[in-house]
């Protein structure tokens, strides 16, 4: 996959989901936004937690961590860059090692990204 095709396909998805990592929480209409973008990808739980897991947490939580990181908002040109990326090199043993770090990638936003899916699931009428 391409540059260009990774931004097409997960550009709007990932920018939406960016919020869950700042220092404050996120506002509903941050939750609102993330659940709509959510329902225009039409992906499964399982698959947005991969997209949560795999694509956006080794990079989120890096910026999370760093001393000079921007905490209050993110520069989207710069973060889309540093995502795609991450995501182009997401191969064999780089995508083992992720996904068995990812639960400490996850850990600082794991309480919103619970609270997300939980909108979602109403969203879609599931019952939880």
């Amino acid at each position: 996959m391409d540059a260009q095709t990774l931004v097409d396909e997960r550009g709007e998805l990932w920018l939406a989901l960016a919020p869950l990592w700042l220092e404050r929480e996120p506002r509903e209409t941050d939750y609102a936004r993330m659940v709509d973008v959510i329902q225009r990808h039409d992906l499964s739980v399982r698959e947005l937690e991969w997209v949560f897991r795999l694509e956006l947490a080794p990079v989120l939580s890096r910026q999370q961590m760093s001393v000079a990181s921007e905490w209050r908002h993110f520069d989207d040109h710069k973060l889309m860059r540093q995502l795609v990326a991450h995501n182009l090199r997401l191969k064999g043993w780089r995508r083992k090692t992720w996904a068995l770090f990812s639960g400490l990638t996850t850990m600082m936003a794991r309480h919103r990204w619970n609270e997300l899916m939980e909108r979602v699931s109403i969203a879609r009428g599931e019952t939880l």
